[in-house]
């Protein structure tokens, strides 16, 4: 999918903190396919059928659900079903890997209803660029209309686009991007792309964001779809490895990061260490890649709390990753649903203490059948 040039490469590795030594022995390899099949008895029932690559899932008050369907519909479920008419839609550059991606809903949201809308576009140079915009919903859910953009100039390509949006215990917009297919990007604070950003709901850099006056929040990132928070200040984060850049692919990576925390990307490869530069705790030899993870944090799926649930694309499955203790390793992972549904992208827990999974087989890669894509709630089997 993506090569890039060494001599580019090169010039990328000589922003990061050091050259890797080492391989760190609590960061697990997995060289033999994905994992063990899970152990834990459970199903998934379909919520919503029909949809054409829904990219983002964020709930709204009464059980309602928006839903991000990447050519440029935002979709309404409620009341149990999918609304025939969007409510709203857009146009945003759609190729490859950029569209309509990520979508949040404000804490705030009984009193302001805004919303926010992560979407790809053309940059004056011909590319593309990514940028992230507020919208307020209608009191009669009907209808939604654009605010103002808050985060522009996010850097993109037809490749590596991120797009993830969540709100922080802290109340803060987290954003998470790609490189774009330019590495250097991901250790450059002048630029947002390869990042984790943090930024207020209207955009401004918060005074403590861990480099002054940047919305960098963690840097070294390739491109990440999923992250979610394990306690107020530390996040788990996965990024997709590469895929030809220095003769080298796959080894996607699950991370855990604080602020002010490098991944590496593009001198760290697998396990490998370098002073300054986060190693992952987990990594696959063949390439997954993981799509959205959430930290489970429902009652229903016995074992499942407090464990990290990551969909993931090429690789067909959903993967359950229980950290140690102290986060410092994985002591357990497994794989459910091995190709039974398809490619997995989002994965989020909703108000209700469920988990819920989209497909995304009608992205160009997937077998998009009768039943375009779908939304699951995964519930305790069989």
């Amino acid at each position: 999918m993506n090569r890039v040039w060494p001599l580019l490469m090169l010039a990328a590795c000589s922003r990061c903190a050091s050259t890797p030594s080492r391989v760190d022995p609590t960061c697990q390899e997995v060289t033999e396919g994905f994992g063990p099949p899970g152990a834990t008895q459970v199903k998934a029932e379909v919520v919503a059928r029909g949809l054409d690559v829904p990219w983002s899932l964020a709930f709204l008050p009464q059980g309602r659900l928006l839903i991000t369907e990447r050519p440029g519909r935002l979709r309404l479920y409620e009341s149990g079903a999918l609304r025939a008419e969007p409510l709203a839609t857009v146009s945003p550059l759609v190729h490859g890997e950029s569209g309509l991606l990520g979508v949040a809903v404000d804490p705030a949201f009984d009193s302001n209803r805004r919303i926010y809308l992560y979407l790809s576009g053309d940059a004056p140079n011909g590319g593309t660029r990514n940028r992230v915009e507020r919208w307020t919903v209608a009191a009669d859910y009907r209808s939604a209309a654009l605010e103002k953009v808050i985060v522009d100039g996010i850097e993109g390509a037809q490749f590596h686009d991120g797009g993830r949006l969540r709100f922080g215990p802290d109340g803060m917009l987290y954003v998470g991007t790609g490189d774009g297919r330019e590495p250097d990007r991901s250790q450059s604070l002048d630029q947002l792309s390869g990042k984790l950003l943090r930024v207020t709901t209207d955009g401004a850099v918060p005074a403590d964001n861990p480099w002054p006056g940047k919305a960098a929040f963690v840097t070294g990132i390739r491109n990440t779809q999923g992250f979610d928070w394990l306690s107020p200040t530390e996040l788990v984060v996965t990024d997709h490895g590469p895929s030809g850049e220095l003769s080298r692919s796959g080894h996607d990576e699950v991370n855990v990061v604080k602020a002010g925390d490098n991944l590496g990307w593009p001198t760290l490869y697998g396990c490998q260490t370098g002073e300054g530069l986060k190693t992952p705790r987990l990594t696959w030899s063949r390439a997954a890649p993981p799509g959205g993870a959430a930290v489970y944090t429902g009652e229903a799926i016995a074992g499942w709390k407090g464990s990290v649930i990551i969909g993931t694309l090429g690789s067909k499955h959903l993967h359950r990753v229980q950290l140690s203790s102290d986060r410092s390793t994985v002591s357990a992972h497994e794989v459910y649903f091995d190709g039974t549904w398809g490619r997995l992208r989002d994965v989020v827990m909703g108000p209700d203490g469920e988990l819920y999974v989209t497909t995304s087989n009608c992205d160009g890669r997937g077998d998009c059948g009768a039943d375009k894509d779908l939304i699951l709630r995964v519930r305790p089997g069989p």
